[in-house]
């Protein structure tokens, strides 16, 4: 499958999180075969978690059926939304391979905006990074949610 057909299925979880009342983000992980590892969308309303971003989720799920938390190589990351810090850096503890993002997130990003986590020399491990898969669509899903809040 294509970074086009992975992202498809994270804005389906990101559009069954805005159903929910949570921020529209969603996340798949996939191996290099392209099967499905793990999946989440945005929660932390629901379950009073303020961790419990998409890339949390579906990286504690990973870590749970793989049954360690530094997931097997090769693994790729899709999530709707340019990663914050925090989950920016459980993506480099988890040892993701690869990580492919939607929107960019200029006030709270962490990848290419506020703490550039990959960038930093303590950063441990750092996976490729393509940003702008779908990014359209997963913006304008993001700025309708925020609208009709306001």
């Amino acid at each position: 499958m294509s970074d086009q057909a992975h992202m498809a299925r994270a804005l389906a979880l990101a559009a069954a999180a805005a159903e929910a009342g949570e921020a529209p983000i969603g996340c798949v992980i996939v191996d290099d075969a392209g099967a499905l590892v793990a999946e989440g969308a945005n929660g932390p309303i629901a379950s009073h978690d303020p961790t419990a971003h998409a890339e949390i989720v579906a990286l504690r799920a990973a870590a749970a059926k793989l049954g360690n938390y530094r997931l097997k190589p090769k693994l790729t990351l899709y999530v709707t939304l340019e990663p914050c810090a925090m989950c920016a850096g459980a993506i480099a503890h988890a040892r993701i391979a690869r990580l492919v993002y939607g929107a960019s997130d200029p006030k709270g990003g962490g990848v290419e905006h506020g703490a550039r986590v990959f960038d930093q020399p303590t950063t441990h491990w750092k996976p490729a990074v393509a940003a702008g898969v779908r990014a359209e669509e997963s913006a304008h899903m993001l700025r309708a949610f925020f609208r009709a809040r306001r």
